[in-house]
């Protein structure tokens, strides 16, 4: 069953969609539904990433010596990003934070946009968790390969006693890395789109009192897996950087 249109898919649709279609034709795209060349979940990852862009931008507008409620907030946020980063990959992992807390914060906002009137998660929609677990997995391999080279990263995928034990490794190496995008973005969909779904049927039922307790939870449960996407990025993060310890160690012991 198609999902009913929202006001701002639309809009957006309205003001967009002629040129999105037209540019659709040139490269040879068909749309599914030509009404609304833009899809639902794509407009609201718009919206969802356009807030964030603009909330972040206000708390670093104007940094004071005696911190605002709101730099407060946000200082708090960055410290919990730093200290996930520093306590997995240590001070060589500071150049990651940026990244990692992006994807923490578009998840997280993601996770809680439709609990506002009009607005849908973008996370329930299992096109927007797969395309995010991928980006992770695309980045935490490039990170991998800029710190070890191509060679040396591909090596290590055939275990500790290559290569006498890489044909065993190797399969079991390469199923385990391509599992991760799957988990990732599975869980995180199933999570969210469930949550979604009893919200609906409850407000549907009894609009008012007992939705909101569902509503208090649905925030939790959606810090929650934000948090632990962010994590399992960082954890698989730290996995391809940690090769490097392990080879500059080894000229020592050598010695």
């Amino acid at each position: 069953m198609e999902e009913p249109s929202l006001f701002l898919t639309v809009i957006i649709n309205k003001i967009f969609g002629k040129v999105v279609l037209a540019l659709m034709g040139v490269l040879g795209i068909h749309p599914a539904n030509p009404h609304e060349p833009i899809p639902q979940h794509v407009v609201f990852v718009l919206v969802v990433t356009t807030l964030v862009a603009l909330l972040l931008r206000l708390l670093a507008r104007k940094v004071n010596l005696v911190p605002t409620p709101l730099q407060s907030v946000g200082e708090t946020i960055v410290g919990m990003f730093k200290s996930t980063v520093e306590d997995m990959i240590g001070e060589k992992g500071r150049p990651y934070i940026p990244v990692i807390g992006t994807v923490g914060l578009f998840v997280f906002f993601c996770n809680i946009a439709g609990l506002f009137p009009g607005m849908m998660s973008p996370t329930s929609n299992l096109n927007v968790t797969a395309a995010a677990a991928v980006f992770v997995f695309l980045y935490y391999h490039w990170q991998g390969i800029k710190a070890h080279g191509l060679g040396k990263y591909v090596k290590h995928f055939g275990g500790p006693y290559f290569p006498y034990l890489a044909w065993l490794f190797f399969p079991i190496e390469i199923i385990s890395q391509f599992s991760r995008p799957l988990s990732l973005s599975l869980r995180l969909f199933g999570n969210i789109m469930g949550e979604d779904m009893v919200i609906l049927v409850l407000t549907s039922l009894i609009p008012f009192v007992v939705p909101l307790p569902m509503m208090a939870l649905a925030i939790f449960t959606s810090f929650v897996q934000a948090m632990v996407f962010t994590l399992l990025t960082t954890i698989y993060l730290a996995g391809a950087l940690e090769e490097e310890e392990e080879e500059e160690e080894e000229p020592a012991h050598a010695h």
